[in-house]
């Protein structure tokens, strides 16, 4: 016995052991409760974004910030989780305490989504986090909606949140509220939405405590280290069965639209299989550029976590032993590893998907992986004197040997649903005049890809739009030789507008986002199936 397990009255090794029903009855259990929190999060929320669309996210993280299980979710949000609560761990803790940041130079993505997590403590002493994180509808910044197409500097995206407690010893501390909402544009809503993730990590922390009375003294620090444990040589046994090699891929990102980029920006990756790990080196990229498509290190390495729990072990079981599996080589400075006050809100929500579609590039012929999806979340953001509203739209997925792609489908980094028609008509000054399937968008080959969308909004009041999208000029690649996905496009008042830029409306004016189809697979020639 250990004089750590000793000192703090933990039974010996040898007297917990977990078999296989206590290692299925934890991660179920842990699982269970993230996606709980996810869904307290959910119902509590006031806005739209979180409410209708879910772009939030929950999960549990032990002592060092390593995560041990993830709710299914939003990928972007839970890969960058662990620097976010690293960060918040390099502070003193207290029972009691919720932390709150959104800086993405301390494990955020970009300002609109908002951490917040708390320490947990058994019998006096910190064992693990619980953390959740939600895009908010607006945070500041020089545009509504916090998500300007042309900024050049952080500071112009939002107000920006280092670590401090919003809670302090199960206190709120009015003062910081009051700092948060004076910078955002709708208060109220702020508001309600900040005290939903409060409440999502109260709750997080009641159930980890129940736990440990039902089960006994030490039973939740146990359990994360062998759920822990047990998913790395799950995720082990899958990495050692991928070809060993070293495999290159490229991708580029469309600037058209930013007045101070001119070329399309190569995002290139070499990717090794090993026996011990899933290396990612990016330090080829370029220099991080004037615009707002740079990554924090914390999203590129959140787009790996992502590509590599899909290929080891997507189950439940995945998120902890794939994070310790997976290597990211950056050079500071980069597009994928910008340093402040770089602007980062388009690199967040498209050079994350970027990332992917440049290792999918890499690795998906040796691997035998399907073509690329929409490869875009297709961002807007509206806002006008009584509104800000935030949307990201779907697209199609690639298809692969075993079956077409999805038609109108969020994929990659981004896993959120739409607004509905009826909740944005009733909390927007907008109209929704079309919203369908965009037939024949998906790429084709012996299995086609899926289709995009087309929906077409007249917005009812002034107001001030904001796009940043992504294959509008270079199409999802098909796979195995199945055709590219159409490009989208983006339309105000039916004229086609660049993929990334800001518009003033008028009321009565219209805007129209087409999506990208996802790439097919296979060559037509050999008997087309769907």
């Amino acid at each position: 016995m250990s004089d750590r397990r000793k000192s703090r009255g933990m039974p010996p090794a040898n007297q917990a052991d977990f078999g296989p029903v206590d290692l299925e009855l934890a991660v179920g259990t842990f699982h269970a409760l993230a996606e709980e929190m996810g869904t307290s999060l959910v119902r509590s929320a006031r806005s739209a974004n979180i409410k209708e669309r879910r772009d939030s996210s929950a999960a549990l993280l032990d002592r060092e910030a390593n995560l041990v299980v993830q709710a299914e979710h939003i990928p972007v949000h839970l890969g960058a989780l662990p620097a976010s609560v690293a960060a918040i761990g390099e502070r003193a803790q207290t029972e009691g305490d919720i932390w709150v940041l959104n800086d993405p130079y301390r494990g955020g993505t970009h300002l609109p989504d908002i951490t917040m997590a708390a320490p947990w403590f058994s019998r006096g002493e910190l064992v693990g986090f619980v953390a959740n994180r939600a895009h908010h509808a607006d945070v500041g910044g020089a545009y509504p909606g916090s998500m300007p197409a042309g900024s050049t500097s952080l500071f112009a995206e939002g107000l920006v949140i280092p670590p401090v407690r919003l809670e302090a010893g199960g206190i709120i501390q009015e003062d910081v509220l009051d700092l948060i909402l004076a910078n955002t544009r709708r208060p109220a809503e702020r508001r309600a939405d900040l005290m939903a993730q409060a409440a999502a990590v109260r709750l997080g922390l009641s159930r980890l405590s129940g736990l440990e009375r039902e089960r006994g003294g030490w039973y939740v620090e146990r359990a994360f280290a062998e759920v822990r444990a047990y998913s790395l040589k799950r995720a082990a046994a899958a990495l050692r069965e991928l070809p060993k090699g070293t495999y290159r891929g490229c991708d580029r990102l469309e600037v058209e639209g930013l007045e101070h980029e001119e070329a399309p920006i190569p995002v290139p990756v070499e990717v090794r299989i090993s026996a011990e790990e899933l290396l990612f080196d990016f330090r080829e990229s370029p220099d991080a550029i004037a615009g707002n498509l740079n990554c924090s290190r914390a999203v590129t390495v959140s787009a790996c976590l992502f590509f590599a729990r899909s290929l080891l072990d997507p189950s439940p079981f995945g998120a902890a032993g794939c994070q310790s599996l997976v290597r990211v080589l950056t050079r500071p400075g980069s597009l994928l590893d910008a340093r402040a006050p770089h602007a980062v809100a388009g690199g967040n929500v498209e050079t994350s998907q970027r990332v992917v579609d440049a290792i999918l590039d890499a690795l998906g012929e040796p691997l035998a992986l399907p073509a690329a999806s929409q490869g875009t979340m297709n961002n807007l953001a509206l806002g006008g004197p009584s509104y800000t509203y935030y949307e990201t739209l779907a697209g199609g997925g690639g298809a692969s040997s075993a079956s077409g792609g999805t038609d109108a489908i969020h994929s990659g980094m981004t896993n959120t649903l739409n607004t509905p028609i009826e909740a944005l008509e009733r909390d927007f000054p907008l109209r929704v005049e079309r919203y369908e399937i965009r037939e024949g968008s998906g790429g084709a080959g012996r299995r086609t890809g899926g289709d995009g969308l087309v929906r077409r909004f007249r917005v009812l009041e002034a107001s001030s739009l904001s796009l940043l999208t992504e294959r509008r000029r270079f199409p999802p690649p098909g796979r195995s030789g199945g055709g590219p996905g159409a490009v989208g496009r983006c339309l105000v008042n039916d004229r086609e507008v660049p993929a990334k830029g800001e518009h003033r409306l008028d009321p009565g004016d219209t805007f129209t986002l087409e999506t990208p189809g996802g790439g097919g697979w296979g060559e037509a020639g050999l008997g087309k199936q769907a």
